[in-house]
């Protein structure tokens, strides 16, 4: 089947995941026209849903919480609720249940939070209390390109912590195994080892927009987030064509600007030999992180948890003590896999009856593993699930098996499984993912992609900024 004709515009966008949106959005804003194309037949990228499982159970395929959208400085400013998007926020954004039955929670009162760690009660405080005072003007710093100064006091304050790693940090603030625990299961989003410098980063600001927004779900699926930004999108005269996987360069119609929701890998092979050498040397030396090894689960009922307030957060993070989570998030770096592994688990049905039949439930989980990595880990996570909650597997109806490269697969952005578009070490934190950030040595070219400044999430800012540095060239 022939692709439609491409009237004259002002710029492409490649990609149509929440960058690639964002991208497009502020360049329509701007007066630009706007044309953006999706490989695939269904809009999202890494925000999509699906049946995955049995009929009628909607799973998320790759990103399900939205702590940085709600708290983005791009995407929480746009009329998104006039485009059918609605947040759903659970009781608690997180749990950290341990294995004598209790549980530390993640609670949008820091007061709260700190009343249920007892002796590090005050220590939380001291660690979040200025963060969470200022959090717009620190979310509005940290995400922006490194090679911006913004809010300098608040962020050198900032950065005195986030510098630091989930380790240094959690043992500098915290005594109980409650405390060090909630903030060692909260700094494993970061995908890197806990020793790493400067990932604790993610931790605190994981942390401030809990207590400031929240970590919510999206009503119906994350597949709304998508809709609402291209409903958003068309409604300002952009164009979103789906199913044109663009596999070269020279395969697109001329435009002022094309913006590529890409990785590294995929630019070099987009753009042939049109990169000059020593910048395609630098894409082939980008790092990416370690893979995703995931579970959808259509369910019975609901996860029997040991610790029943685990019922009150729509994520949980399985994996017991610093210590342990340290071991089980160094180990995939290594090229190796955690007999025990440090599990992400969330139950958004418990929050969004629209995601199951009436009385069932649906949940996922997913633990990190070597990029690329090709074994089979179901039976690890769900002995990690059973762990804390006896008796989960007799809730099972069906379940979903992805591996880094069904992930891929569904989106060729997860190099390796690697949901991050590139490991967060501390270059690749400032230079992303090369010392030009967004601009390319093509004349017109920008990546705008999570491979970009300032880091992974799900908050548009790379997209948006990518879009700046294209409207400052016009």
């Amino acid at each position: 089947m022939s692709k439609p004709e491409i009237q004259k515009t002002d710029a492409i966008v490649v990609g149509s995941g929440p960058n690639g949106l964002a991208a497009a959005i502020r360049l329509a804003q701007a007066g630009w026209s706007v044309v953006v194309l999706e490989a695939e037949k269904t809009p999202g990228g890494g925000v999509r849903s699906a049946e995955i499982t049995l009929p009628g159970y909607i799973h998320d395929i790759c990103s399900s919480v939205y702590p940085m959208a709600v708290c983005s400085p791009f995407l929480s400013k746009l009329p998104l609720s006039q485009h059918g998007l609605e947040w759903v926020f659970p009781a608690a954004a997180a749990a950290h249940p341990f294995d004598d039955g209790t549980a530390a929670l993640l609670y949008k009162s820091m007061a709260d939070t700190a009343a249920g760690l007892g002796r590090d009660g005050r220590n939380y405080e001291a660690l979040m209390g200025d963060m969470v005072e200022h959090w717009e003007g620190l979310f509005s710093a940290a995400l922006a390109p490194m090679t911006t100064i913004r809010k300098p006091f608040l962020m050198a304050s900032f950065g005195l912590r986030a510098l630091r790693s989930v380790r240094m940090l959690a043992r500098a603030y915290f005594r109980t195994e409650q405390a060090q625990g909630l903030f060692a299961g909260i700094g494993g989003h970061a995908m890197v080892p806990l020793e790493t410098l400067t990932s604790a980063a993610s931790a605190l600001m994981l942390m401030t927009a809990a207590h400031a927004a929240g970590w919510p779900f999206v009503r119906g699926g994350s597949q709304q987030l998508t809709n609402a930004l291209a409903s958003y999108l068309k409604s300002l005269g952009g164009q979103l064509i789906t199913d044109w996987r663009v596999d070269s360069l020279d395969e697109l119609p001329k435009a002022k600007a094309v913006l590529l929701d890409v990785t590294p890998r995929q630019l070099l092979r987009m753009a042939g030999n049109r990169l000059p050498e020593r910048y395609g040397r630098k894409l082939q030396k980008f790092r990416y992180g370690m893979g995703s090894f995931k579970i959808d689960w259509a369910l019975s009922e609901p996860v029997p948890w040991t610790a029943r307030e685990c019922s009150l957060a729509g994520t949980v993070h399985l994996g017991g003590t610093l210590d342990e989570i340290s071991d089980s998030e160094r180990r995939p770096w290594q090229g190796e896999v955690s007999e025990r592994p440090y599990v992400l688990f969330a139950q958004p049905s418990l929050f969004d009856p629209t995601r199951a039949p009436i009385g069932k439930h649906t949940a996922w989980a997913y633990c990190h593993v070597p990029n690329g990595f090709r074994g089979n880990l179901a039976e690890t996570i769900e002995n990690q699930v059973s762990r804390f909650a006896p008796g989960f597997r007799d809730c099972i109806l069906a379940r979903s098996v992805m591996g880094p490269q069904e992930l891929e697969q569904h989106n060729p952005n997860l190099v390796g499984g690697d949901i991050g578009g590139g490991a967060v070490t501390p270059r690749q934190l400032l230079f992303r993912p090369t010392a030009s950030l967004y601009r390319t040595p093509l004349e017109g070219i920008y990546l705008c992609s999570s491979s970009t400044p300032p880091a992974p999430g799900v908050h548009g800012m790379c997209g948006y900024f990518a879009a700046q540095v294209a409207l400052s060239v016009g």
